[in-house]
């Protein structure tokens, strides 16, 4: 296991000597000793292992010892200059250390006194530094990953081993795959279910032997250079240095399958040749291995159980439990040299020291072991090395790893119990948790609330109990603590032996046994340490790291929601609606809100959604189909549309289609019309297939009127009259409504009559809709589209009425004269339809001889048909009909056919026996074969002869249920063509499935036939009967149907019974879903506990005998759980029957322990539910159940609200929760309990006044309140619903007393009259007052009524308060509120929008036409502060970054973009303004001044003068709007208001008033209002909505700038279909006298929709339609658009049309100019293309002086610029070659 990553700079350490040396950067793979070796390494960790650290620390203590002792300098001992410390330092020294004489001791002997010469031998455990290429290590497999596998090394590193080094069996079927997957990839083969799957081949935990490939860093992801171990389980390699004629028995030996035998398999031990395989018997494998599951080229690591006699054959094993069991040996004693002793072998050590880093021991007397104190086996459980070994000792161990490069040489050993016993993980002896990994039991990222400390390792750190048994874990030193940890001791300090601190697993060691855990803060506080915690549907937080591009734009974005783990956000999931600039709304680095969408951990993949309507989304997460359930609701998101419907996509790999007919309750046509790719929509399921994962889901709402229309049409009979009103016509069908129960009918025209066509038309011309239609019968049904067809024709309702009317094929009967119709006509003949969706075939043959040489036989689809059945095919449910004689036909059935084509009549053709000659010989008990024809759920159809059929009845196939494999599937080993023995028992009948006495054999006979094989042995056949059966009896049943409440089984062909619901199983949970659980054929055994001769019917029961003894009322206790069926549900409760006489109740408040999740509507009529009886009244006969899960379940969940069944159980001040009983005069009651109901005065339901109270409440409410009162004698209890007595922080409304004069307030306008508003105080005790209009606006006195509406929220100031008469007056001025006001009310200021909205609006205030800044010239001027006068509200207006500034004229208020103008009224900058008011500053200074200064001003209209945050209310949009009426920037300015609010209907309504308000000479005003509509209409309407404005904005304004505007609309919006068609309107209207119209039709074919063609055919069009003098500019147009519209802009065609009008215009030298400019911007070489045009010029004669200097001077600085200065002389020349002929010609004329 992989550690976890941290962040650590590399920096520089000295060392004892002074030096410097860097260290390299952690990576994953760091020893379980230590996480990383930085040189500053986080918490005080060191850079030395621990193991290094233990020896510094004992080597100096001896030291120190030594000195104070002798009083010398102590000498080195073997620590110093050695391997270890020239892997810290980088300074290693080959030559051997003297050893110092020292005075000898009594002390214990140590490796400080060695042999002079003699190395020493040092404990030390396995790590990064010391794995070198070649060194062979033990591991267990610890990740199975697509192409690698991760194996788990001791002291916590991790090696990894790609797929090519594990054998050379599976590197071969890789290549082969690749070269397969190459040829694939040439002839488009899907190849994805080639890849190789390494969880075949190996296990977690299995133990391999790898060889170590590299250990160098890895720098391929282009970050932090990463340690890397490759590791390589090839035999060839990991049995490295072994010889053949070295193994001997004991010996651990990796092998690789080489191939699978019968009674074993062969092994490829890795030696060269072939002499010497091995053999690993079957019974070799181990308990958990099975011989068919293994693969060839997987690798074990076996144990050599002996040799062949000549020793070719090495013996293997891979049973880990007989390679561990060591107590029988299976541990080296005699290896023939060294090299025996491999990784994974077992040897018994003789310790000979411990220490208190390791032991030290041998092998055999010649090898040295050491074993690290990690793997000595005591660091865990806190006990010490010398407790439990000591030198002289032997003990068994494992062989772990190498040291290749140790001298002497030495091996790895480990003495961990699990290691050496071979066993996956810890365990004791008797541990029951032994068979669970460690990972399941505790899980990755895991925070353990209280991890106890059992030992410390000072230096070292922290092995801890985290509550799994057998395991510790494990917190180095640096893992502790965010800060440094100084020291760590046993018995002192926070982290002393018994201390418990909080702890997060971050990994796990299989070969340490050890959980890696992390006590720092901000690792527990992390949300996520990997991708495994992040779970389908979660909501996350996140920073947006980056954006993916494409050539559209931003492509997707990828958010980090935690360190090391990212999420992509595809294009589709940006937001609701589509973004234009996904730029402008997402900034890198800003925190984001997501939810995820879908994980998929191998490709370490996770997809997010930021669509606000999923993020937000309260409703289930929609994972996985086995959780799902019909009518259950999700939103989803549309990924696909196709005619037929749309694909909706949920989490996960949940997706559902939405067919067309379930999008709307209305027709749709196109589904791309209403819907598109991305939206969000909301579903209910209505069917889904678990096994399937396919779902089908409905945009419609699922109400009563659904439920009850599906019970009409399940009993809706076929044939049967029906009575409807039609409701709508089409072109070859009605529609019909029927009566009583609402279903839509069809009727076709042609089902009218008999007659013809045309008299079926003329019929279908005669009704109207609204008409009633009566005798009408019922054809066909689809419950799935809740369809009925229904038929009027006469032929079909007289067959009805005499009871002839084919309904099934039941009905069918040979030379039966049928009526039905015709469904189809092929060249075969004609396909004739009955009701019930019955069909039979009229061959062209058995049509009248007249109709074979007419068309389509003269037939016609519905065309009325009658014809006598001709034969008819049983087995297949076919048959035949004909319209011709029957005399004349000698062709009948199956049956008659055989007695035909033979000369005797009865003869079998290729009977199955062989023996059988006549059909006669199938009597009753004879034995005979059948073969076999199909195999159906409930029988098999068999075949005694050729043209005789039979069939086996499933109950006739077994002896008994032991006999049945499967038993959901008993026939499911049976195959066509498959012979089997048999026995007749009769004749089958197939109108009532039963079969009938050889006597009533017909011509052709179905035989019901036996093959179990107690009657095929048995002398004489006893036929079970309903008679025979006797109560109690135990039969084989099998489950023929299925029904609401029961299910149908036979116990033989004519033998049936019924077993209902609760009698199915004593489990309840398979009782959920009967059709899953109880399949159609499937077996089970029931008893016998009912017989009814009289109806052929039995009473069964398959429950155990406990429960099926009949319950009574006086056998029911209190606390009883019983099964039950829900028979009723209504919205107070449940009916629940128990059995056939006792029933009950589920109240509301036994429903669930959380009133709050009681729901008697989760609940289905005939749902299987457990309940728990909590009551029993016996007189009465009544039963008080329980559905609560403390009840029902024993569930240890808490219970929110307990149960009370006496008033006894209640205390004063309890807060309970209660169902509203009763609505009463006095007050309402409450029930809280099933016998236990409480008071609540009207005093007590409100800390405020509420006049109309009984409003408030309904019956089976769930309210909260308080017990007040409680009188056990009276069993009367009182309770209060006031917010004060429940809530403690609950703050008290404002009343009337805490009203001070110039607080301000926000409120509500209750009342709206001439003279004044009235406004209610917000959060107050309904604190009321009056606002004069004198005190609304500082200039004139408004009308109220004109400005306000009740409701609209307002923000006043009060000016007085009459305590006596306890009046309020308002102030609504503006000059009221200052920025220092702001503080005293509780409004909050309107901000940025986060609503949908937003992203619309937000794209509107890019662009501001000059029409926005004309109408926003006349507020350019006002408030303008003038010398000396503060400008602080100016500078808060602009530090607040939002809303509105009327003083400062700034209005950015977002709205939609119409056609490049901000409709939101963005008003423009401060000049030319009007002179301003005075400010409120000015209020301090003398009266008799002020009004001296006021005198000569001119009054101005201040109502439109508001604070400094603009208009903030409709209130203040509507004073504003009085002033200026006209100005559409103002009411797009309020539009916008409007839709932040998500107010879509009053922003139409706003238009519409804008419309009507401007006057009617301001067209300008009235343009931008329209253009502004048709925006909103494009956005938030519909297509009807959009035309309809459209059509009245053609019909006011000029109908070109309309066509024009709202093709732009579609255009931004990128709708171009709809701009494509409307240019189409537009150009056939009014292309005529527009040229710029062609232009830009033909500009967006090119650049937009990139067809060139389409744009191409308008210019001939043009040129057809426009008068020809605007022929040549229009070309000339057309022309240049060729140049610039790359990529579909074709240069060659702009030459083609610049040179037809150069051939027409040759001397416009304007025209030139533009072809030669066109050339010259476009890029490519072409200057040569350039040159001839300007010498084309020159050479043409008869231009003026001007024009030549202005055409030379051109071509000069062209060939300045881009030619050479050869081609500058030439034009020089050119230029004074024309001069001079210029002078001549002048000359020759004077």
């Amino acid at each position: 296991m992989a550690s976890t990553k941290r962040k650590s700079a590399p920096s520089a350490e000295k060392d004892r000597t002074g030096k410097k040396q860097k260290f390299s950067e952690p990576t994953r793979n760091a020893p379980v000793l230590r996480q990383e070796e930085p040189a500053f390494p986080r918490g005080g960790a060191s850079v030395l292992t621990p193991l290094e650290q233990k020896q510094i620390q004992i080597q100096a203590k001896n030291d120190v010892l030594f000195e104070q002792s002798t009083g010398k300098k102590a000498p080195h001992n073997e620590y110093e200059n050695d391997e270890n410390d020239s892997d810290l330092l980088n300074q290693h020294d080959d030559t051997p250390v003297k050893a110092k004489r020292k005075p000898r001791t009594k002390s214990k002997p140590s490796h400080a006194a060695q042999i002079p010469g003699e190395k020493s031998v040092r404990i030390e455990g396995l790590s990064y530094k010391r794995l070198v290429p070649g060194s062979l290590v033990l591991g267990q497999v610890s990740q199975i990953n697509q192409y690698d596998l991760a194996l788990s090394l001791p002291n916590n590193l991790t090696g990894y081993i790609p797929i090519t080094s594990i054998s050379d069996q599976l590197s071969k079927h890789v290549e082969k795959l690749a070269e397969q997957e190459e040829e694939d990839a040439q002839t488009d083969v899907d190849s994805r279910n080639m890849d190789v799957d390494l969880n075949s081949y190996f296990s977690v935990g299995q133990y391999l032997r790898a060889s170590v490939v590299t250990t160098e860093k890895d720098t391929a992801t282009g970050t932090k250079a990463k340690r890397h171990i490759e590791l390589s389980i090839n035999p060839r390699q990991a049995n490295l240095g072994l010889q053949p004629s070295n193994i001997v028995a004991d010996t651990m030996i990796q092998a690789s399958v080489r191939s699978v035998e019968d009674h074993g398999l062969i092994m490829e031990l890795g030696f060269d040749g072939d002499a010497v395989r091995g053999f690993m018997s079957s019974r070799e494998l181990g308990p958990n291995v099975e011989l068919a599951k293994v693969r060839e080229g997987a690798v074990y690591l076996c144990l050599v159980t002996g040799l062949s006699s000549n020793g070719n054959v090495v013996k293997l094993s891979a049973d880990t439990l007989k390679a561990g069991n060591l107590k029988k040996g299976h541990f080296l004693t005699n290896a023939r040299n060294i090299d025996c002793f491999l990784p994974g072998t077992a040897v018994e050590c003789l310790v000979s020291e411990v220490t208190s880093s390791g032991i030290l021991g041998k092998a055999m007397g010649i090898l040295d072991l050491t074993a690290d104190l990690i793997h000595s086996g005591t660091t865990a459980v806190g006990k010490g090395l010398e407790s439990k070994y000591a030198a002289g000792e032997k003990v068994k161990a494992r062989i772990i790893c190498s040291f290749p490069d140790a001298e002497p040489r030495k091996l790895g050993i480990s003495l961990l119990e699990h290691v050496v016993s071979f066993h996956s993980r810890p365990s004791s002896p008797k541990s029951e948790s032994k068979n669970i990994a460690p990972t399941a039991a505790l899980q990755f990222s895991t925070i353990v609330p209280e991890a106890k400390v059992v030992n410390v390792e000072p230096g070292l750190g922290l092995f801890l109990d985290v509550g799994v048994k057998d395991i510790r874990g494990y917190a180095h030193i640096s893992r502790i603590a965010d800060g440094k940890i100084e020291t760590l001791t046993q018995d002192t300090g926070p982290y002393k032996v018994g201390s418990t601190h909080k702890a997060r697993v971050i990994g796990y060691n299989y070969m340490d046994g050890l959980y890696i855990v992390s006590m720092e803060p901000k690792i527990i506080a992390q949300p996520f340490l990997s991708l495994d915690d992040v779970h389908v549907g979660q909501i996350v937080r996140g920073t947006i790291q980056r954006f993916l591009m494409n050539e559209n734009g931003i492509s997707g974005i990828i958010i980090t929601i935690a360190e090391g783990i990212t999420g992509l956000v595809p294009e589709t999931h940006f937001s609701d609606i589509h973004l234009q600039h996904p730029e402008r709304k997402f900034k890198e680095g800003a925190s984001i809100t997501a939810r995820v969408l879908s994980k998929i951990p191998a490709k370490r993949q996770l997809r997010l959604t930021l669509k606000k309507a999923l993020v937000n989304s309260d409703d289930a997460i929609w994972n996985s189909y086995d959780t799902l359930h019909p009518a259950d609701e999700a939103p989803g998101t549309i990924i696909n549309i196709t005619p037929s419907g749309a694909v909706v996509q949920f989490y996960g790999p949940v997706r559902g289609f939405l067919p067309v007919s379930q999008m709307s309750e209305s027709y749709i046509d196109d589904p791309k019309k209403h819907f598109r790719v991305g939206q969000v929509v909301k579903v209910r399921i209505v069917s889904v297939d678990t096994a399937e994962k396919r779902m089908i889901v409905s945009c419609k709402t699922s109400s009563a009127s659904d439920s009850a229309q599906q019970e009409h049409l399940q009993t809706l009979t076929i044939g049967s009259f029906v009575t409807g009103t039609v409701s709508e016509k089409t072109n070859d069908e009605i529609i019909l409504e029927l009566e009583a129960s609402g279903l839509k009918a069809i009727l076709p025209f042609e089902h009218l009559s008999d007659g013809s066509a045309q008299k079926s038309s003329a019929a279908a011309k005669r009704i109207r809709v609204g008409q009633d239609m009566k005798e009408l019968i019922v054809l066909n049904k689809s419950e799935g589209k809740r369809l009925v067809q229904i038929s009027s024709k006469p032929s079909l309702l007289n067959a009805a009425r005499a009871g002839k009317l084919v309904k099934s094929f039941e009905d069918i009967h040979q030379e039966a004269e049928v009526d039905g119709y015709v469904n189809n006509v092929t060249p075969i003949g004609v396909f004739v339809h009955f009701a019930g969706g019955t069909s039979g075939l009229l061959l062209k043959t058995q049509l009248p001889d007249s109709a074979s040489s007419l068309p389509d036989f003269g037939m016609r689809r519905n065309q009325s048909i009658s014809a006598r059945v001709l034969s008819v095919d049983h087995a297949q449910q076919r048959f035949l009909l004909t319209m011709k004689p029957m005399d004349s036909i000698k062709v009948a059935d199956a049956g008659d056919k055989l007695a035909a084509s033979n000369p005797a009549e009865g003869l079998l053709v290729d009977p199955v026996d062989e023996v059988s000659t006549n059909i006669d010989d199938f009597s009753v008990g004879k034995l005979t074969k059948a073969r076999i024809n199909s195999v159906k759920e409930t029988q098999l159809n068999v075949q005694l002869a050729n043209g005789v059929q039979g069939r086996i009845d499933v109950s006739e196939v077994f002896d008994d249920l032991a006999d049945i494999k499967d038993r959901k599937n008993p026939l499911k080993s049976f195959r066509p063509k498959q012979v089997l023995a048999v026995r007749v028992l009769g004749i089958h009948d197939s109108r009532n499935h039963r079969f009938l006495p050889i006597s009533h054999r017909g011509k052709a006979p179905v035989f019901e036939l036996t093959a179990k094989p107690r009657d095929l042995e048995a002398a004489d056949l006893d036929i079970p009967a309903v008679e025979k059966v006797q109560l109690g009896s135990v039969h084989v049943a099998f489950v023929n149907n299925i029904t609401a409440d029961s299910i149908w089984v036979n116990l033989s062909p004519n033998v049936r019974g019924r077993i209902k619901a609760l009698d199915l199983s004593d489990d309840i949970s398979v009782l959920k879903d009967l059709t899953k659980n109880f399949p159609i054929g499937s077996a089970l055994k029931a008893k016998v506990i009912n017989v009814d001769v009289a109806n052929n019917r039995l009473d069964l029961s398959a429950r155990s005998a406990s429960s099926q003894k009949p319950l009574t009322f006086s056998e029911l206790s209190t606390g009883v759980v019983l099964p039950g069926r829900v028979t009723k549900v209504s919205e107070r409760q449940i009916m629940v029957q128990l059995n056939e006489t006792l029933s009950g109740s589920v109240n509301l408040v036994d429903l669930a322990d959380d009133y709050s999740e009681a729901d008697p509507t989760a609940y289905e009529k005939n749902q299987i539910i457990r309940v728990c009886v909590t009551h029993v009244d016996a007189p009465n006969k009544r039963l008080s159940l329980s559905t609560k899960p403390s009840k029902v379940l024993s569930s240890s969940l808490p219970v929110k609200d307990r149960e009370i069944t006496s008033p006894s159980d209640l205390a004063v001040n309890d807060i309970l929760q209660g169902f509203v009983k009763n609505v009463a005069d006095s007050g309402i009651f409450i029930t809280l309990g099933s016998s236990v109901t409480a008071f609540v005065r009207v005093s007590d339901l409100s800390d405020l006044y509420v006049k109309d109270w009984k409003s408030q409440f309904e019956i089976d409410q769930l309210v909260k309140g308080k017990v007040i009162e409680v009188d056990t004698t009276l069993n009367h209890v009182q309770m209060s619903l006031k917010k004060s007595h429940i809530d403690s922080n609950y703050n008290p409304p404002l009343t009337f007393n805490d009203v001070t004069v110039g607080h301000v307030v926000a409120g509500k306008i209750r009342k709206v009259q001439d003279f004044g508003v009235f406004i209610v105080v917000d959060n107050s005790a309904n604190v009321s007052g009056l606002c004069h209009r004198t005190q609304m606006a500082d200039g004139k006195a408004p009308d109220p009524p004109k400005l306000y509406e009740e409701g609209d929220i307002v923000k006043a100031k009060v000016l007085k308060v009459d305590r006596e008469k306890k009046r309020i007056s308002f102030g609504l001025k503006a000059s009221f509120f200052t920025s220092g006001d702001d503080s005293d009310t509780d409004e909050k200021p309107r901000g940025r929008s986060t609503s949908v909205d937003r992203v619309v609006v937000r794209e509107i205030e890019e662009t501001l036409s000059a029409d926005a800044e004309e109408q926003a010239s006349d507020w350019e001027g006002i408030d303008e502060p003038q010398d000396g006068e503060s400008d602080t509200h100016m500078d808060d207006a602009d530090d607040d970054g939002g809303g509105a500034d009327i003083n400062g004229e700034s209005l950015p208020q977002p709205g939609l973009s119409a056609g490049g103008f901000d409709w939101a009224g963005g008003l423009p900058s401060t000049k030319d303004r009007s002179p301003q008011p005075e400010s409120d500053t000015q209020a301090t200074t003398p009266k008799s001044k002020r009004k001296k200064e006021r005198e000569p001003d001119i009054q101005i209209d201040r109502t439109g003068d508001l604070d400094a945050h603009g208009p903030q209310s409709a209130a203040d949009f509507e004073r504003l709007l009085l002033g200026r009426p006209n100005a559409s920037v103002l009411w797009l300015g309020y539009m916008a208001f409007e839709l932040e609010r998500s107010e879509t209907e009053r922003a139409r309504g706003l238009a519409e008033r804008a419309l009507a308000t401007i006057h009617i000479r301001e067209q300008e005003e009235k343009r931008n209002v329209w253009v502004a509509l048709l925006n909103l209409e494009n956005a938030y309407g519909d297509e009807a909505s959009v035309d309809a404005a459209f059509k009245r904005a053609c019909q006011h304004c000029d109908s070109l700038d309309m066509h024009e505007r709202l093709i732009s609309i579609y255009i931004q919006s990128g709708r171009n279909e709809k701009a494509t068609a409307l240019f189409t309107a537009a150009l056939s209207k009014h292309g005529s006298a527009s040229p710029s119209l062609w232009l830009n039709a033909a500009t967006f074919h090119l650049t937009t929709l990139s067809a060139p063609s389409r744009a191409h055919a308008l210019l001939p069009r043009a040129l057809q339609s426009l008068p020809p003098h605007t022929h040549l500019d229009l070309t000339r147009s057309f022309a240049l658009l060729e140049y610039s519209s790359s990529p579909g802009g074709d240069p060659e065609r702009g030459r083609t049309l610049f040179e037809n009008l150069l051939a027409t215009f040759p001397r416009k030298l304007d025209l030139w100019t533009v072809y030669v400019d066109a050339e010259v911007k476009k890029e490519g070489d072409n200057k040569e293309r350039i040159r001839s045009l300007f010498l084309r010029v020159s050479r043409l004669g008869k231009w003026k002086t001007k024009q030549m200097k202005f055409w030379f001077k051109k071509w000069l600085a062209w060939e300045e610029r881009h030619g050479d200065p050869g081609g500058k002389e030439k034009v020089e020349q050119l230029a004074a070659e024309w001069v001079r002929r210029k002078a001549e010609e002048q000359g020759k004329m004077e």
